[in-house]
């Protein structure tokens, strides 16, 4: 009797022409996706059927959460009032060990390691408001304790640790010993399948490691990292594991310390590895797991990072009101004048809405700390770096030669020294970081694909049997000749936007409209481009972006909303605060239309080509 085989879930994609490289690399991606079904906002924003009843109400901070944040804020900002100099951190390149044990004193290492394991046990909203602090202040610091925390061995730990292994480590990070990740090699990006960093058995109970990491940060004061490894086997030769590795065991050493345009004090270096011995009970998540373990900590740790930008922001919103307000040329303050008064609506609003964002992301962890929230942390580090970088680069604009001058040049001569130069050169690595702006797209271009996938994907795979793709067909077809007519038909955010104000339930309204927009433009990108859409990353992008500024867009009226509900604003302000976010609406109806634009009128052919020449000649 024959049996018709179900294909494996990276069958879904036609690999058969596909070079070995890029097979390999896409079979360990897929494998280390996450199989769940993602069934937050973001997804349905992407496929037209957005459920605004995820984020309407707002999430509600509990009022013992929100005193608990406050109160270690307010440790928090004392402890970098007294002790942290940002200016001279950056001008030595060094963070001093006093401010570090200050810190560790504070808590400041363990802020979500649970209290059972000597950590402050605060929730993933009262650690992204620590991080907001923190990037307004000192981006060496937010660094510092985000790669520590977010990416380092905590959040791994806590997600796939064993108790062992939790009851071991978790309180040494928690009481100041630093941790770091190891994934990034000298050739090794985004692309594992290429790593060359190996652990192989040494007995039934260690494994030898042997191998070398760039740009391992934390690592030049880390006590323990978390080490990416392949451990090949004949039937998964690319196999990876993530190894908690404790620096001071032999054949661990720094090679390199790499320094930066910004970020002066970062602890970043070059860790070789030199069959180092390392226990098998030191295997995060099983063996043959860490890429899903990398994976999944990134997903959650990504959140730390637009907090960060959000703190950022809006410290250069604050200099350059105050600057706007107190500049006087041609008989009235710059803030007064057009493209100033320009640059810094925008640059209020873009900030607003970061903050409302990361709030949201941070509220769905705290709701369940296994949340599948792969797509909103990636979509809120793609749009809030990229905010960020765009709201700094106006700050030094509207600051002029200022902006450009050092905070010691200005304190010299008895200026106000606001750090505009120090935050430009801090900033930019926030579009790099945890994944490029490049990589988010792609990232995010390949979950919102995700149900269509599964709907028709077996149809233009070439690989699968002719009954198969028949039958994938006939399935397609029904699902699709009864969901794409629905995408044409008006839409509305439903009853969960009634508590709204009426401007604000207007734009929830306009959001679920532009919602099915965005999902024809995709269905149709599909049906034009067929397997080769994964190629037009330029055009995936711009899709990309279009889903982004509509989640960003829906977060920003729910909180400002839950504002006006919970009376957090004053009732003089919030004819303010509604004029804001109307405006931030205005702002992303206008950058939805340039991404259509652009979809229309796209370069993509042009570009590659002229690239080609370029290559070609070097």
């Amino acid at each position: 009797m024959k049996t018709e085989l179900t294909p494996p879930p990276a069958a879904l994609i036609d690999m058969s022409k596909m070079s070995a490289g890029q097979k390999a690399a896409l079979e360990m991606a897929e494998a280390a996706r996450d199989e769940r079904n993602n069934a937050g906002l973001a997804a349905g924003l992407f496929f037209g059927t957005p459920d605004f009843s995820k984020v309407l109400p707002f999430p509600a901070q509990s009022v013992e959460d929100h005193d608990q944040g406050d109160a270690f804020l307010a440790r928090l900002k004392r402890v970098l009032d007294e002790h942290a100099d940002p200016d001279e951190i950056d001008r030595t390149g060094e963070i001093p060990e006093n401010l570090l044990d200050e810190l560790a004193h504070l808590g400041a290492f363990g802020i979500k390691i649970p209290t059972k394991y000597g950590g402050l046990g605060l929730s993933q909203t009262n650690y992204s408001r620590s991080a907001m602090l923190l990037g307004g202040e000192c981006g060496n610091l937010a660094a510092l304790l985000s790669a520590h925390q977010s990416i380092g061995a905590p959040q791994p730990l806590i997600l796939f640790g064993t108790e062992e292994q939790k009851a071991k480590y978790l309180p040494l990070c928690a009481s100041g010993i630093i941790s770091a990740f190891a994934l990034t090699e000298n050739n090794v990006g985004s692309d594992p399948a290429r790593m060359t960093t190996v652990a192989t058995p040494d007995g039934e109970d260690h494994f030898i490691l042997n191998g070398e990491k760039l740009w391992c940060t934390n690592s030049l004061k880390a006590g323990i990292i978390v080490v990416m490894a392949r451990t090949p086997t004949p039937e998964k030769p690319h196999a990876t594991s993530a190894f908690i590795v404790e620096t001071s065991w032999p054949g661990v050493e720094i090679v390199h310390r790499c320094r930066f345009m910004g970020l002066r004090a970062l602890y970043n270096g070059v860790v070789h590895f030199d069959h180092v011995r390392v226990p098998k009970e030191n295997i995060l998540g099983g063996e043959g797991r860490g890429l899903k373990v990398a994976l999944t900590t990134l997903n959650t740790g990504r959140i730390t990072l637009p907090a960060a930008c959000t703190g950022l922001a809006k410290r250069c919103v604050e200099i350059s009101s105050r600057w706007a307000a107190e500049r006087v040329q041609w008989g009235q303050p710059v803030g007064k004048h057009a493209a100033i008064a320009d640059k810094l609506a925008r640059m209020t609003a873009d900030s607003f809405a970061m903050e409302a964002m990361v709030r949201y992301v941070s509220a769905l962890v705290d709701r369940d700390k296994h949340a599948d929230v792969r797509l909103e942390a990636a979509i809120a580090k793609l749009w809030g770096s990229e905010r960020a970088w765009a709201i700094v680069d106006d700050t030094m604009q509207i600051r002029g030669g200022r902006g450009y001058e050092t905070a010691d040049s200005l304190r010299e001569r008895g200026e106000k020294p606001d750090p505009v130069e120090r935050l430009f050169r801090d900033c930019r690595i926030n579009t790099i970081f945890e994944g490029s702006s490049e990589i988010m797209r792609l990232f995010i271009a390949r979950e919102v694909l995700d149900p269509h996938l599964k709907i028709g994907a077996e149809v233009v795979n070439s690989t699968l049997p002719l009954k198969q793709r028949a039958k994938a067909t006939l399935r397609a077809g029904l699902t699709y000749a009864t969901w794409y007519p629905r995408m044409w038909l008006p839409a509305g955010a439903g009853s969960a936007a009634h508590a709204l104000h009426p401007h604000l339930r207007k734009d929830m309204h306009a959001i679920a409209k532009e919602s099915h927009k965005l999902a024809r433009t995709l269905f149709h990108a599909m049906v034009l481009n067929g397997p080769a859409l994964e190629r037009r990353q330029i055009l995936l992008g711009r899709i990309v972006d279009i889903g982004a500024e509509l989640f960003v867009w829906s977060t920003t009226i729910s909180y400002a909303q839950s504002l006006i509900t919970d009376s957090t604003v004053p009732s003089a302000e919030v004819d303010k605060l509604v004029r804001k976010v109307s405006y931030f609406g205005k702002l992303t109806r206008t950058r939805l239309t340039s991404h259509y634009k652009a979809l229309k009128e796209t370069l993509e052919p042009e570009a590659r080509q002229v690239s080609r020449d370029l290559l070609a000649a070097v």
